[in-house]
């Protein structure tokens, strides 16, 4: 997937899935694979043992990737998902929403 649009510390929103409707911060992309993985979206119980590095055992929830076409930047000026568009050619390249025309 060249060109992705999302990048690492965005607000998105999830557009589809089990959370569906919930907002977080992009902690990692990966555009090679298509996946992004939001902060408290897609997370997963992890039971883990006690061993000598980790004292304590117990669940953990740990974040799992989201695919690339469920989750959509939400605009700063605006506050609402909205898609991406570019303005510019060269080196001043920049993000602009479509619905409200800021810059991201």
């Amino acid at each position: 997937m060249p060109g992705v649009r999302i990048k690492k510390d965005d607000t998105v929103m999830v557009i589809g899935g089990k959370d569906r409707g919930k907002t977080g911060r992009v902690v990692n992309v990966v555009p090679r694979d298509g996946k992004v993985m939001v902060e408290g979206v897609a997370r997963q119980h992890k039971h883990t043992k006690p061993t000598a590095k980790n004292r304590k055992g117990g669940i953990i929830l740990k974040e799992q990737f989201v695919d690339l076409s469920n989750v959509q930047l939400v605009c700063k000026s605006c506050g609402r998902p909205s898609r991406i568009g570019h303005i510019g050619e060269g080196v001043e390249k920049v993000r602009v929403c479509k619905r409200c025309g800021a810059e991201l």
